[in-house]
C-alpha cells in the first residue's frame, strides 16, 4: 500500500476556499488511483472526489462544481481545491491510493488510513 500523508486543513469562513494535499513518497505514485474521503463527527466516511491516473475525474454529488481534484506526479501529491465551502464540509478529510475500483465509490476495506486534515467551515 502507498504511505500517504494529507495535509492542507484549517479553520475558514463558508465561502471560503482550502487545498488539500495528499503526499506520497513512493515512485509508482503516478500509477494510482486517488480518491479523498471526509468523515464528519458521528458519520461515515463518504466519497468525496477521485482522479485515476489518465487524469479523469470523479466527483461526488455534493462537492461536485466546488471542489476540484488534480494531481502532480512528478511532486507524487494529489490536491483537492475546495471552493465556496459550507458548514456541512466541515470533516477530517483522507486520502486512499489504488486501483479504482477499489478505491471509488465506496472506502477501500481494510485500509490503512492516514491521519487525515480536518476542515473546519464556520457559518
Amino acid at each position: 500500500q502507498v504511505h500517504l500523508v494529507e495535509s492542507g486543513g484549517g479553520l475558514v469562513q463558508a465561502g471560503g476556499s482550502l487545498t488539500l494535499s495528499c503526499a506520497a513518497s513512493e515512485r509508482t505514485f503516478g500509477t494510482y488511483a486517488i480518491a479523498w474521503y471526509r468523515q464528519g463527527v458521528g458519520k461515515e466516511r463518504v466519497f468525496v472526489a477521485a482522479i485515476n491516473s489518465n487524469g479523469v475525474k470523479y466527483y461526488g454529488a455534493s462537492v461536485k462544481g466546488r471542489f476540484f481534484i488534480s494531481r502532480d506526479n512528478a511532486k507524487t501529491t494529489a490536491f483537492l481545491q475546495m471552493n465556496s465551502l459550507k458548514p456541512e464540509d466541515t470533516a477530517d478529510y483522507y486520502c486512499a491510493a489504488g486501483l479504482w475500483s477499489a478505491i471509488v465509490p465506496n472506502p477501500p476495506r481494510e485500509y490503512d488510513w492516514g491521519q487525515g486534515t480536518q476542515v473546519t467551515v464556520s457559518s
